[in-house]
């Protein structure tokens, strides 16, 4: 039986990072395959990884929640036959919805060797507030669905941030165990751990569920994972559920457009204003909300011309609202520059030299021409 992880998070909110750390002092030993998808066309997060040892599955031009769902279940029965793993690691797009990503690994375990395991998600503490404001409808979607938040770099903001962030967080997802220790601080097996206790808990929490089921009684679950079976019972013994779980949305609407019965679903996908009602398809998609532009070239840059498009991106809104960009490219002094900007913050490095390079920019309202021009491209 192949373990799937799903380690999910917004943009820039450390999942590589996290991945590695968990490669290190977790899964050594595994045969591990890393499946990523990214928004855009250019993938960028693979040749970050490429020194880690383990395969790369990269699924661009889209997202495993909308377009890619079909060939995210291609790839993943590919992937089964090609290299017979112990372990998936998916990593979603940083904009992509973890509920739909569920529900993609759950519709190829009902006919595969696989098992979902843990849903991690990796939030940014000092960007957190600010993004679930923000982006409410994609943040806050990887935080309900998670059975274990992880915090990332609460080593650089004071203890009440964390303590604002953790309470936030908690409030969107009660069931939610939340890793506030530095990373540096705490071995990834303390971490992984927690993240096994928290499916221990809901395998007991569905032991339990069906016991209600076999006997009879009313639904009153308020777990996250078993919405369609409370409604199965729902039909067959005629009792009222008051279901406040979030996992099964997609046959709650079933449900509601094949027996006329009013939904009361208490779900988050729609925002708090929304007035489209009780229809699944009318929440947004990554594709409808943030664009995407991305270059291979082998075009060779200098630094300042990096470092430059790096400051405008954090201090002007002249090629749009840049929520992240990243990439490897060639340098004139025959190195290569890892860069990568998040939320008005960007870092570059130097790294191995790749196949060519590689740049995308994730955002809205960008404007293509003049991000060719700032680069020289």
């Amino acid at each position: 039986m192949t373990k799937i992880d799903i380690i999910s998070g917004f943009l820039g909110a450390g999942k590589t990072t996290f991945i590695k750390k968990m490669l290190e002092d977790v899964f050594q030993g595994e045969k591990i395959v890393l499946i990523e998808n990214e928004f855009g066309e250019i993938g960028i997060d693979g040749g970050f990884l490429k020194d880690s040892g383990i395969e790369i599955s990269e699924l661009n031009s889209g997202c495993i929640c909308c377009s890619l769902v079909g060939d995210f279940g291609k790839n993943l029965r590919e992937v089964m036959e090609r290299f017979h793993p112990d372990r998936i690691l998916i990593e979603p797009s940083g904009v992509g919805k973890l509920s739909d990503v569920m529900k993609s690994v759950q519709e190829v375990e009902k006919e595969n060797q696989v098992k979902l395991n843990g849903r991690i998600t990796v939030v940014n503490a000092a960007k957190a507030m600010k993004q679930m404001k923000a982006f409410g409808e994609f943040f806050n979607n990887q935080i309900e669905y998670a059975t274990v938040v992880v915090l990332s770099r609460t080593q650089n903001v004071k203890p009440e941030q964390t303590e604002t962030v953790a309470k936030a967080i908690q409030e969107k997802n009660p069931k939610a165990a939340i890793i506030t220790t530095a990373w540096e601080k705490i071995d990834g097996k303390q971490i992984y751990k927690v993240i096994g206790q928290q499916k221990s808990l809901e395998e007991q929490l569905l032991e339990e569920h069906k016991h209600h089921h076999e006997h009879g009684h009313e639904c009153h679950e308020h777990q996250h994972d078993h919405e369609h079976e409370c409604h199965e019972h729902h039909h067959e013994h005629g009792h009222e559920c008051h279901e406040h779980q979030h996992d099964h949305e997609h046959e709650c609407h079933e449900h509601h457009h094949e027996h006329g019965h009013e939904c009361h679903e208490h779900h988050h996908d729609h925002g708090e204003d929304c007035t489209c009602g009780c229809h699944e398809h009318h929440h947004h998609h990554a594709d409808e909300v943030f664009t995407s532009w991305g270059k291979e070239t082998p075009h060779v840059f200098t630094r300042e011309t990096i470092e430059h498009a790096m400051k405008v991106f954090c201090d002007t809104e002249d090629y749009g609202t840049i929520l992240r960009a990243k990439g490897m490219v060639p340098c004139e002094d025959s190195t290569w520059i890892y860069f990568d900007m998040v939320d008005g913050e960007y870092e570059l490095r130097n790294g191995e030299a790749d196949y060519t390079g590689r740049l995308c920019v994730i955002g809205t309202e960008l404007k293509e021409e003049k991000l060719a021009e700032l680069f020289g491209i």
